[in-house]
Formats: C-alpha cells, structure tokens, sequence
C-alpha cells in the first residue's frame, strides 16, 4: 500500500507558536527550584554540552554515516511500506510545458487555490506565473464538515476562481486542468486518483466518505455545480517541490521539505525498487517508466546511524512514537527548541543557571519556541538585547538573565542547528550517492544537481542552509566530486506550482 505523506499524518501536530505581544508587569512568579547547591559550575557544564553537541562531526565519521545510511536506504527501496514509497510520476517537466491550470493546496490550516500559468512571457522570466490566488482560513468550522460537505466547501471556492479565470480570458465556460496538492494520507491508485484515509488534525471530512476517491470526491462537488474542471493530479509535498524546481532548473533530481518536519523525494531508476514496492499498476505504466519520483520518507532513518545525547534520548523515550522519526526528532522545527528546553532545564537544576528559577512555561514540554532560537542565533549584539526580550516575554524571569547566560543560549542554539545542519548534509549526502550508484556513475564524472528546498527551517532559520551546504560540499569533494556537485535551491511556492507542473507531466492513460 503505498500512502502520500504517510509520516507527515503521524507526526505530532506543531507546537511551535508565534511568540506572544508584550504583556502587562503583572505576571505570576515563576517557580523556583527548591535543592541542594549546584553540583557544577555552569562553565564545566557548558563544555559537556559543547562536547557532547560536536561528537562524530567528522568529515570521515560523516562518511561513514553516510555509508550505513545508503545500507538502509537499499533495504527500504527493496521492501517497505512506509518509507522509499515510488510515486507514479515517472517523467520530470522539461520547462517548455505551457498553459493555464488550477493549482490546489489543502494543508492542516489554510486552503489555497490558483491559476498558474506555464511558459515564459515576454519578459523572459522562469515561466512559473501565478495568476490569481485566494487562501482560505479552514476553521474549527470547516474542519467539522463531514464527509461530502467538506468537498462541497472546497468546489464553491473552485467555481469563484473558475469564474474569475472565464472573466480576465473574456469566456464563458472555459475548461482548467486541476492538480492537488494534499498534505494528509492517501493511498494513492493512480496519477490523478487515491483512497481518502483518515486526515487527522481535526477534521471530519472522511466521516463517510473514507475509503473513497478522492479526485472523485471532489469532481462529484464540482459536476454538482456544473464546474468545467478535470482533477488530473495528486501529488505530496515533497514531490511538488521536486516539480516545481525541475520546471526552472533541468538539472533538479531532489527535494528537501524542512520546516516543523521533514521529507525527501528523489528521482531514480525503476530498477533500484523491489516489483513489490509497486503494488497493482497498468502495463502500460511500467512499459512508459524507465524512472520513478521517490517518497523517501527520509525522517524515519538514521536511528542506529546519528549519535544520540541523554537530551535525545529524554525526547524520543517521552514521545509518542519513540524511534519513530529518529532523523526527524533531532533536525526539525518542531524538536529543535524543544532539545535545547531540556538542555537549559538541566542546567538550571544542576548548574545554577538564572540561579536556579525556572522561567515561566519553561518546565512544559515543547514551550520552547524553535525561533526564540532563532532569534538569539540572529542577534550579534553586545546586549543580545532583542533576544532576550523575545526570551523573557515568552518565558518570564523575576531578574533578567546575566550576559553570559544569553551567550550560553545563543551557543546553544549555534550547537543544536549546526548538528541538524550536518545530519540533514549527511542524509542528502547518502541519498546523493546512492543515486549516481544506481545511476552506474562516478562521483569524479558527476554532473551537477540540484536539491529543490522548501520549509521555514531550511528557508528562514539563521545560516542553516548555509551551514548544510559547506556540509554538503565538504563531503561531495572528499567523494570524489568537485564541489557544487549538489547544490541546496529554494523552491518558492512550490505546492501550488508543483501541482500544476504535476498536470503537464501526466499524460493520458
């Protein structure tokens, strides 16, 4: 059975939230932390943090993690039903693909919808044009719709842009090809087609109607009103953003999704994949596919591959899919705060940090927000001024914190988001190599790639990308390769061109 997205369901909804309006002073004293004297110095306890944070960083440890993880990359390809999971793409858009089509995102809290056009103007620019967009809030109200209703909600903002489309092209009843990109399970049964499974995060919409269609669902809403759309495509978010960049750039053979999560998708050989990973598919689909655009579900590896810390560990034993996720838990927006919450809890207990109170919430799981973090990795101040009020307003203490306790938490967001970078460098560097091995290819003969990126850690976390790519070139040359060999891109608005690069590429069965 093959799913879209299926980790991303199972993944634990974000507790990352925006950081709250400065308050009033009346605030309730936080707690304060009742035991014996510190049984270190915070300087003694800083290095351990330093030195526990840097194991195995390098370069040659790097490789070969990179080694053990194409081991597990091999055994996946060959049998899972959870991860390696071939979508039924099997052709990359050769960026002279024109039209107009009707790109749709569904995620876990906004409906967008818009008319893409593909092929360059007269300006010359990628040929990637947005139209018209319309997002729409999906409230407590919508996600309580059940069964068709929620359908039927997502057809009557389909007709509004249809209408707009037939009003700026001067017609009555024009024709749009559709293509979807949704963010929650499916089992996918064909390019265009897939079973709707359960969607998780609140909503009703498959009371009744799971196991059914989901093209269908939604065509029967649009047929109801008369709309003049065809669904031709579905696609996750990982394959959207791998589409999306190959549109602009030929040489794009991967995608990185990094933000609350994680995900990868990677365009390989057929051959490279067990018969069994392909479940039921036509004749006429394994006559026409030579390659086949992966669902790596890449943040389930790594879990006997990347060093641990106790604070790992402490995380993944009280989480509720322990070892679930092992890559995911130690790079991702959702984790990273909460790494360093337990590292700073730890220190205050143990060390005397902020001499022993713990700041309000501070104590809660996940209430550190990953960009406070963030925040003190952007702030190169003498004063650290901004970061620390960020800090103090979400996470109140009776005295402001010394300086040098703000540098041992900008140090310690720089250890945590410089290790998920080279995780992160490791994982893609593995998955490179296994494609030019599947390839028949030798690094030193390597053509250039590129990894199309999309995600609020990869995109706006400080340095991150930056840091990942040194990674990333560092072990590309000591492969073999020249440096560049793979390089990291963002992909702007990559579900909503994914989705309609996506229609282009299917042909007609």
């Amino acid at each position: 059975m093959h799913k879209l997205g299926l980790a991303m369901s199972t993944m634990i909804a974000s507790t990352i939230r925006l950081i709250r309006p400065p308050q009033s002073n009346k605030r309730k004293r936080p707690q304060h932390v009742v035991s014996e004297k510190p049984t270190r110095t915070m300087d003694a306890y800083a290095a351990e943090v330093r030195d526990l944070l840097r194991v195995s960083l390098e370069p040659q440890q790097l490789l070969d993690m990179s080694d053990k993880l194409q081991l597990e990359y091999r055994a996946k390809l060959e049998a899972s039903e959870i991860s390696m999971l071939p979508s039924y793409l099997h052709t990359l858009p050769t960026g002279r693909e024109t039209g107009d089509f009707l790109a749709l995102d569904v995620g876990g809290s906004t409906f967008r919808i818009a008319l893409i056009r593909l092929g360059k103007d007269e300006s010359g620019r990628d040929g990637l044009q947005v139209r018209r967009i319309r997002s729409f809030v999906i409230g407590k109200a919508i996600r309580d719709l059940k069964g068709r209703a929620f359908f039927d909600w997502m057809a009557e903002r389909i007709g509004d842009m249809l209408a707009e489309y037939n009003h700026i092209q001067g017609t009555t009843d024009a024709n749009l090809q559709m293509g979807l990109a949704w963010s929650f399970p499916i089992e996918q049964t064909s390019p265009r087609s897939g079973k709707l499974l359960a969607m998780g995060k609140g909503f009703c919409a498959t009371l009744g109607v799971e196991g059914q269609d989901l093209s269908e669902l939604i065509m029967h809403s649009c047929r109801a009103r008369k709309l003049n759309v065809d669904m031709r495509a579905i696609v996750n978010d990982g394959a959207a953003t791998l589409l999306s960049q190959a549109y602009r750039d030929p040489t794009t053979r991967m995608s990185l999704i990094l933000g609350t999560g994680t995900n990868a998708a990677v365009f390989l050989p057929c051959s490279t994949l067990g018969t069994g990973k392909f479940g039921v598919r036509p004749s006429s689909w394994h006559a026409a596919a030579e390659h086949v655009l992966v669902n790596t579900e890449i943040s389930m590896f790594g879990r006997h591959v990347f060093p641990r810390t106790r604070w790992d560990d402490e995380l993944n034993s009280k989480h509720v899919l322990p070892d679930f996720q092992p890559l995911e838990y130690m790079i991702t927006g959702r984790y990273l705060g909460e790494i360093a919450r337990l590292i700073l809890v730890e220190a205050i207990t143990t060390a005397g940090l902020f001499a022993g109170d713990v700041p309000e919430k501070l104590s809660e799981p996940y209430a550190l927000d990953t960009r406070i973090l963030a925040g003190f990795q952007k702030d190169t101040t003498r004063t650290m001024s901004k970061a620390s009020a960020a800090f103090l307003d979400a996470h109140a203490l009776p005295s402001p914190p010394r300086l040098s306790e703000l540098h041992f938490i900008r140090e310690i967001a720089q250890l945590i988001s410089r290790r998920a970078a080279t995780y992160l460098a490791t994982a893609l560097h593995a998955l490179w190599a296994y494609r030019m091995e599947a390839e028949e290819l030798r690094p030193c003969e390597t053509s250039h790639i590129t990894v199309a990126c999309d995600g609020t850690i990869i995109e706006k976390y400080p340095d991150f990308r930056a840091a990942c790519q040194r990674q990333l070139d560092e072990l590309c040359i000591l492969s073999g390769a020249s440096k560049g060999a793979v390089s990291l891109a963002m992909a702007p608005e990559s579900s909503l061109f994914g989705a309609a690069v996506a229609v282009s590429c299917i042909a007609d069965d």
